[in-house]
């Protein structure tokens, strides 16, 4: 069965890294250990290293003799990349993260993963943990980012309806300045788009209208938060609010709306793959990971937002807040196994494609 899964897996994924060879090769980044090193942990990641790197800092302070290679991708490469460690049955990562946690749930479900349990992984809120062998260890909303030199205050898109009416009522303005993610190609952005498909009514109008603008396309959240500081687009649609909350703070002029319709949310994944070198330490990080300090470093310096629905100061909310009843958390489990579907996911990219006719998307960055 693990073998079969896995070979599924490989079926969805080794076309697009034919088209995309560059993206398999890792971003490496290595900390020495503070102290006299005894243990090296490999990290293998689908997050942005510079909102890492607090949560790598703090963890070397109370293990001063560990030293972590962190290494980097999308996160499709990411998911290959496991799988194929797995299938192969050979030694790769310590610990995998990525914000495609039904990667991670597919993983598990072939038998690529290691169990762990302990005070902090039980405490851990229950959407955000399956078969004690994927944990969600952040709490991050799709919003929508916009450049605020650009757009009136009362023009702000609150909902989708309201990016609808703008795409219908201004095409040529917006022709090429609305932002998302190549679901073809990113992992989270297929997510998103899955579960906006099963939450939206709307759902049809709004790609409709990505189609009739020409949405640009890119792999990732940095790329298109970069983008719309620079006012090269108006706005983005279902962007990772923790990317864009660190560019928000780092001075970008750009806002930031967590939608009042309804709010998806995904928390952050971590597992355990199979066959690491260091089992004893890379539960030791997952922990830390859970434990109060650690997700003291997550709000304060890595990804903002709190497992407990907290929001910064900066970023508009729903009204009522995220208790209001618009929450639609990605659940960590089984639910998150059809959107690996082939037939499925061949269908669903089909649809989006059709919808995006006399869209070009600009590639990867």
């Amino acid at each position: 069965m693990k073998r079969i899964l896995a070979l599924l897996s490989a079926c969805l994924l080794a076309p697009w890294l034919l088209a995309h060879p560059g993206l398999t090769q890792e971003s490496l980044t290595t900390f020495p250990a503070p102290g006299p090193e005894r243990h090296v942990l490999t990290l293998e990641t689908a997050t942005d290293l510079v909102a890492f790197e607090p949560l790598v800092r703090d963890f070397q302070r109370i293990a001063p003799d560990v030293t972590i290679r962190y290494r980097e991708f999308v996160t499709n490469a990411l998911f290959e990349r496991v799988r194929g460690e797995c299938l192969a049955e050979r030694p790769g990562a310590d610990l995998v993260i990525t914000s495609s946690v039904d990667h991670l749930v597919v993983l598990s479900n072939a038998g690529c993963a290691m169990a762990h349990r302990s005070p902090e992984t039980l405490a851990a809120p229950a959407w955000t943990r399956w078969r004690d062998e994927v944990f969600g260890f952040t709490f991050e909303p799709a919003v929508i980012v916009y450049n605020r030199a650009l757009l009136k205050p009362e023009e702000v898109p609150r909902t989708r309806l309201d990016l609808i009416e703008l795409m219908r009522e201004q095409p040529a303005r917006f022709s090429g300045r609305i932002g998302g993610y190549d679901i073809a190609r990113s992992g989270i952005g297929y997510l998103f788009a899955a579960f906006d498909a099963r939450n939206a009514l709307i759902y049809g109008r709004l790609i409709e209208g990505f189609g009739r603008t020409r949405i640009v396309t890119r792999c990732c959240s940095s790329d298109l938060i970069e983008e719309l500081a620079r006012g090269e687009l108006f706005i983005g649609y279902n962007i990772l609010g923790s990317y864009a909350y660190s560019a928000q703070k780092a001075g970008a002029p750009i806002g930031i709306v967590i939608p009042h319709d309804y709010v998806l949310a995904l928390s952050r994944g971590v597992m355990i793959p199979a066959r690491g070198r260091q089992p004893e330490l890379a539960r030791r990080f997952l922990d830390y990971l859970l434990s109060q300090r650690g997700q003291r470093i997550v709000q304060q310096e890595a990804f903002f937002f709190g497992l407990n629905g907290s929001v910064p100061e900066g970023v508009e909310a729903p009204p009522g807040g995220l208790s209001s009843g618009a929450l639609r958390p990605i659940v960590i489990g089984p639910g998150l196994l059809p959107t690996q579907d082939r037939a499925k996911r061949e269908r669903f990219l089909r649809e989006w494609q059709n919808a995006m006719q006399g869209t070009e998307p600009r590639g990867l960055q």
